[in-house]
């Protein structure tokens, strides 16, 4: 087992005590008595001394061993100078985008540069470069050569190996390669970072520290010690299955009711491989894979020795997109840290090896994250400027990490993972207890307790065996498999608490709610509809139609309609008039024109405007990306011959998909029954309740709204519902 965070011996510069904010300048520095740095972190974000900022949670985590920690935020990338302001570091230079990849944060999803960032004081756009974190690390360079380099972020999190970039429309190579960094830390990388730091303080190298998981880095040539599997060799899980009805009982044999038949078939995620290599199941060995030692049969070698899988090169998966989609298959079925190994992928006579995921924090270890001496402020040195992705999290509570979901589109799972990562309820209640006293904005309303997903705190495997060997890419998808705890009771006796503490008056959940959950628990749906709805509630069901949902990893609708009865009978029995906000998605890989029609009918039928629409964003390295640019199915294996996903590309029909969802918009009729006419559905036309647009257009601009139709917002292209919970 990994060390405990809070059981390193601290470094010699603890004597100064924690800063009451890390320094951003010298004379800052001059204040605590410092005569320098030991590691400064350079940002694409404001500093905000939070704990759902990245640079604050590393940088109090590296002050808690010891470290003077100093950050350099939204520096002016033009020349090197703002990066010497704090001087040169004793230990290493640590630079990050921010809180989202810079792309994202600067394009909207039609590739239009926005004016704003939620992330910079007064809402100014411009503040950070494009792809910040390569920007940052060559001024770095310029300014220090010989300091230790290590980059880490979301950015550099889902550009650790060669991965298709929207922006430019082309596979990019490693983010390594780009910013030649010693050391990539990808995930939350509390643990990385505490221990290159500790060992760099020791005297060692950077270029010796090869063994942390959660890292990766470049190599000339590989370990002689490794046995390499070249990953088109592997088998792995069959074809997803065809999406089930949510009234179906689905509760067949589990891992642990099945036993060897049910490893055999795949059911527990366990890969299985023949003895020879050739990909055909052996079922006498996934038998043992299920009754013996916690290993995967991959890792069966004939020779003895650890093992390297190698994906296809850069330049291999830049110019054959079914290799591309096959190397982001292999990639996230390596991403459970129990079973996973590590991967070299080739960069010309280079090699970027990436080392396993890191061990899960545990929950005393996540308390101490949680628990640094935060000022929940921004900087001083903004004064009065307000901050929007501060502002909105400022009285927010987060209780856990990771996301064991799946969907395709998302992004969570690949930097956070898939194991749920708990804080305690006394840590959580702390917390509220903390806001209560130290914010003088607090007006008694805790604006979330939540995370990446509302309603996953404290759920997991039931076992810890049949969790070490899974690789399925989803615990929820097609159904929720048997060995999961869906048990939500815990969570209710932590809303209870944290609305009984003194002085505050709501206890409101603003993050994403995974309703095929919820509706496992009855007792927590009605507790969160009586307790913690503000009138509204958001939810994200995507899309109605099984093609896209299939390729989203997303439930069928019939869930979101049992979660929405449930809803309005709560609702009702509390005497309170609440509405359910649902997010869709246009354009997503494997949507067609008629899926789109049938969502917008749907909608009608439903009596919902959608006031804005989220558009597909293909984020670095996530499944959907992977389909979106190969237009392969990887959630199968990738076979030349196999299953072909369309891909939504020109810019005229990624209009169309937007138009379908705001077909209420006068603006978007014309498109609508020119679309309605070449797909044979004229009679959709018309200016009954049946149809879904009038033949002819308005006198005025706008037609005037139905006084029936309830109003919904979806995701705005491209920008987080919530800029601190990075859903995408």
């Amino acid at each position: 087992m990994p060390t405990p965070l809070f059981a390193y011996r601290k470094y010699w510069a603890e004597c100064f005590g924690p800063a009451p904010e890390l320094p951003m300048s010298r004379a800052e520095m001059d204040a605590l008595g410092w005569d320098s740095c030991d590691i400064i972190l350079v940002t694409g974000d404001a500093y905000v001394d939070h704990p759902s900022f990245g640079m604050a949670v590393v940088g109090r985590v590296l002050e808690a061993q010891g470290f003077r920690v100093g950050i350099i935020a939204q520096p002016d990338w033009t020349s090197a100078e703002p990066f010497t302001v704090l001087g040169k570091p004793n230990l290493f230079f640590g630079v990050a985008a921010g809180n989202m990849d810079s792309m994202i944060n600067r394009y909207t999803a039609d590739r239009k540069r926005r004016n704003d960032d939620a992330y910079t004081p007064d809402n100014v756009g411009g503040k950070r470069p494009d792809r910040a974190v390569i920007v940052y690390s060559q001024r770095v360079r310029e300014a220090y050569k010989d300091v230790p380099l290590i980059i880490g972020s979301i950015e550099a999190s889902l550009r650790r190996i060669a991965h298709y970039d929207y922006w430019s429309d082309k596979v990019r190579r490693s983010i390594l390669v780009d910013s030649r960094a010693d050391l990539l830390l990808y995930g939350n990388a509390e643990r990385a970072i505490v221990d290159v730091a500790h060992r760099l303080a020791a005297g060692e190298p950077i270029g010796q520290i090869r063994d942390l998981r959660g890292t990766a880095f470049v190599c000339k040539k590989l370990p002689a010690d490794y046995r390499v599997i070249d990953s088109t060799h592997l088998d792995v899980v069959g074809p997803v299955e065809p999406l089930l009805s949510p009234y179906v009982d689905t509760s067949g044999p589990s891992c642990a009711e099945g036993g060897p038949e049910a490893a055999a078939t795949g059911e527990c995620g366990v890969e299985v491989m023949d003895p020879a290599g050739t990909g055909a199941p052996n079922t006498a060995t996934a038998v043992a894979a299920v009754e013996a030692e916690p290993v995967t049969l991959l890792d069966r070698p004939r020779e003895a020795g650890p093992s390297v899988i190698r994906i296809p090169a850069y330049e291999q998966v830049r110019d054959d997109p079914p290799l591309y989609a096959h190397a982001s298959r292999i990639l996230h079925k390596e991403t459970n840290p129990h079973n996973a190994r590590p991967l070299v992928q080739a960069h010309g006579d280079r090699e970027v090896w990436l080392n396993p995921p890191p061990i899960p924090l545990s929950t005393e270890e996540l308390d101490w994250v949680f628990e640094q001496p935060y000022t929940r402020l921004p900087h001083t040195s903004y004064g009065e400027a307000g901050i929007p992705a501060y502002e909105m999290i400022r009285h927010s509570v987060n209780i856990m990490r990771g996301c064991f979901g799946g969907c395709t589109f998302c992004s969570i799972t690949e930097h956070e993972g898939r194991i749920i990562q708990n804080r305690s309820e006394d840590s959580i209640i702390r917390e509220v207890e903390r806001i209560r006293d130290t914010s003088k904005a607090f007006t008694g309303v805790i604006s979330d307790l939540g995370g990446p997903t509302a309603n996953m705190w404290r759920l997991a495997c039931k076992s810890e065996e049949i969790e070490a060997k899974c690789r399925k890419l989803s615990c929820v998808f097609p159904g929720i498999c048997k060995n999961l705890n869906t048990d939500q009771t815990p969570l209710v006796h932590l809303y209870r608490r944290a609305r009984a503490v003194p002085g505050v008056k709501k206890v409101l959940i603003a993050s994403g709610l995974r309703y095929d959950l919820a509706v496992e628990t009855p007792e927590y749906v009605e507790e969160l509809v009586r307790h913690h709805v503000g009138g509204y509630l958001k939810i994200a069901p995507e899309h109605t139609e099984d093609g896209p949902l299939s390729k989203m990893m997303k439930p069928g609708i019939g869930t979101y309609d049992r979660f929405e009865a449930m809803f309005n009978k709560f609702s009702q029995a509390a005497g309170k008039k609440q509405f359910l906000i649902p997010y869709f998605i246009a354009a997503h890989p494997g949507t067609s024109d008629q899926d789109m029609m049938n969502l917008a009918l749907w909608l009608k039928r439903h009596k919902l405007r959608a006031d804005q629409v989220q558009t597909f964003y293909p984020s670095p390295m996530a499944t959907a990306t992977a389909m979106y640019y190969s237009e392969t199915n990887p959630l199968q294996k990738v076979r030349r011959e196999g299953e072909k996903v369309s891909a939504v590309r020109g810019l005229s029909q990624r209009r169309l998909h937007k138009a379908f969802l705001r077909y209420h918009d006068p603006d978007n009729w014309p498109l609508l029954r020119t679309a309605l006419k070449k797909m044979g559905r004229a009679d959709l036309i018309g200016n009954g309740k049946v149809h879904l647009v009038p033949p002819r257009q308005p006198a005025k601009r706008h037609a005037r709204v139905p006084a029936d139709a309830r109003p919904f917002a979806t995701q705005h292209n491209g920008l987080p519902r919530n800029p601190a919970r990075r859903r995408r």
